[in-house]
């Protein structure tokens, strides 16, 4: 009878510190904004200002006008790709995620419109071909989208026309949506359109997935098969780890499940010091892997979300302690804090210089600000 092979094993405080230096959130890193947006795979930008802030918890000096800056110029682009969710990445990650991803949540979510009735009759061919058409020959709102859609198969439904269209195609949320301080409706263009138009960039077609998991494991590692899987989308991706085996390390978590690594990454002690963090809703930290005891203890599951509304969160010692609100008045500014459990007197004055470090960043400059404390 074989033997099971055991690997050195990686409890969550490990594990937890290994990530957040990967995630760059152990101290302030000095990376460019590009170079912090590559190395991460992109930002989760469900809603516009989470990367600008997802940025600020993990950069020295951020200031929100360098994202806009790299936005305009296209170095940087709000697109969806993983988990069929908007993410900001650089052009050339918003052109190879989006073919990695494509087959995986991106085909998911197009195929659950068609088997619920609203895309009957629809030619899919037919219908890339003329969203394409039309969003290259100026950039259109999903709106105008199926307005411009709809005479075509009148019995469909609108809503899935748009949705079809953003699924079959690269489309890519043009500026001034997503600017810090301008925001705009959505509109959309291909990836072709966006980046070919600037600095001649063309498309190199779909990122190498050995590639990808080696990147996923410096960005978010050490990890599980399916820890990448939740982080992207797809399925089945246990044959690329299994060639990129002899490459990696090998270890294992408290409850026996393989995870990889890169054999030169960062793996701290497990006691090194671990400052609080404000992170906004959604950021890829709390959503890339099955398995989130490494940031969330197990009793905190569910304390993120209202609904469907994801808030946002720090950290203490490494691990989820609380959510924060932002209430941005005409005159002054003021960030109040829910911590789940009673913080320590060490622990509040961490919180405050922190919410003070954040509040510095993202404020225009001289803005009176409050931060509130509220009893858990």
């Amino acid at each position: 009878m074989a033997l099971k092979t055991t690997h050195p094993v990686l409890g969550a405080r490990a594990l937890n510190r290994a990530t957040l230096d990967r995630q760059l959130l152990l101290r302030p890193a000095s990376l460019g904004v590009t170079e912090a947006v590559e190395h991460l795979l992109g930002l989760q930008a469900q809603n516009t200002k989470p990367p600008y802030y997802a940025l600020a918890a993990r950069l020295d000096g951020f200031r929100p006008e360098q994202l806009s800056a790299l936005m305009e110029s296209r170095e940087v682009a709000r697109i969806v790709t993983m988990r069929s969710t908007v993410h900001t990445h650089t052009a050339r990650d918003a052109v190879a995620l989006r073919g990695l991803a494509q087959p995986g949540a991106i085909d998911r979510e197009l195929a659950l419109f068609v088997s619920r009735g609203g895309l009957d009759g629809v030619d899919l061919d037919r219908l890339a071909d003329l969203a394409r058409a039309l969003v290259e020959e100026r950039p259109r709102t999903p709106k105008e989208l199926r307005e411009e859609l709809l005479p075509h198969w009148p019995g469909a439904d609108p809503q899935s026309l748009s949705v079809a269209a953003r699924c079959l195609l690269p489309l890519v949320q043009v500026t001034p949506r997503g600017l810090w301080g301008r925001g705009g409706k959505v509109a959309l263009t291909t990836t072709d359109q966006w980046f070919d138009a600037s600095a001649g960039r063309t498309a190199d077609g779909a990122a190498d997935l050995d590639e990808t998991v080696l990147r996923y494991l410096g960005a978010f590692g050490p990890a599980s098969v399916k820890d990448m899987q939740t982080w992207c989308g797809l399925t089945k991706l246990g044959p690329a780890f299994e060639r990129l085996r002899p490459r990696l390390l090998v270890f294992q978590d408290e409850r026996g499940t393989e995870l990889f690594d890169l054999p030169d990454a960062p793996r701290p002690d497990e006691d090194t010091p671990a400052p609080p963090r404000f992170l906004p809703e959604f950021d890829n930290l709390l959503l890339s892997h099955a398995d989130r005891t490494r940031v969330v203890p197990a009793e905190l599951r569910g304390r993120t979300w209202t609904g469907n509304q994801a808030h946002r969160v720090f950290l203490l010692d490494g691990f989820l302690a609380g959510i924060w609100h932002l209430d941005e008045g005409k005159d002054r500014t003021t960030l109040t804090l829910g911590p789940f459990a009673r913080v320590t007197r060490g622990e509040r004055g961490a919180l405050t210089s922190e919410a003070e470090r954040t509040l510095q960043l993202m404020s225009p400059p001289g803005t009176p600000y409050d931060i509130v404390l509220a009893e858990s």
